[in-house]
């Protein structure tokens, strides 16, 4: 494993962009306490990278992993002035309690079902949730109806990000199996027709 010095150095000679100490500037740093721990999200140019206490206060850590999730490089800091810094970033943090956490940029639903119309299901981690077509195209309500079924927030994304993710998994979206009871095709019928359906000709009826 290469140490983070190395991971940094390897990243900037692939063209990671290394940023100055006045373009580094963090959006906003919110505190999630419950369940007897605390994270840190920092959100940064739409990116929103979460931290333990410990890794924000070791800036090599917090440099690799703002390299890794946001594409660019935090400046250097002398020692004491980072441990400065990162005071003062979790000192003005948004405090939330842990149900309104979002979830990191892994944020990841297990598939998207159509039950026809425009009725679907959203599959997270084992949980079902019901959604309108208007509830999924409006990222608000998709992420309050998130929130309240599953009790996980999404992360908010820009809206024309949002629209073409969401586009994407109505694209993709498999079809409900249809409910026993209903009127199925036999596999003899339906090989029966096959003739007709491929566009074929009877040459029988010649």
């Amino acid at each position: 494993m290469p140490t983070d010095s190395q991971f940094i150095l390897e990243s900037i000679r692939q063209g990671c962009v290394a940023l100055a100490e006045d373009e580094f500037l963090i959006d906003r740093v919110v505190k999630y306490v419950g369940n007897g721990r605390i994270r840190w999200h920092v959100e940064f140019r739409g990116h929103r990278i979460e931290f333990t206490s410990g890794q924000i206060k070791k800036q090599p850590t917090f440099r690799r992993k703002v390299l890794e999730q946001a594409g660019v490089l935090p400046p250097q800091r002398a020692g004491a002035t980072y441990r400065r810094w990162a005071l003062d970033l979790r000192k003005n943090a948004v405090e939330l309690p842990w149900r309104d956490r979002p979830v990191d940029a892994g944020f990841a639903i297990s598939g998207l079902v159509s039950l026809g119309g425009d009725r679907w299901t959203v599959d997270y981690q084992g949980k079902v949730i019901k959604f309108t077509t208007t509830k999924l195209r409006r990222q608000t309500s998709f992420r309050k109806r998130m929130l309240l079924k599953a009790k996980v927030l999404p992360p908010e994304m820009d809206p024309a990000a949002y629209r073409k993710w969401m586009d994407w998994l109505i694209q993709n979206a498999t079809e409900a199996a249809p409910q026993a009871g209903n009127a199925l095709m036999s596999e003899k019928s339906w090989l029966d027709d096959l003739p007709e359906l491929a566009g074929w000709q009877d040459e029988r009826a010649n």
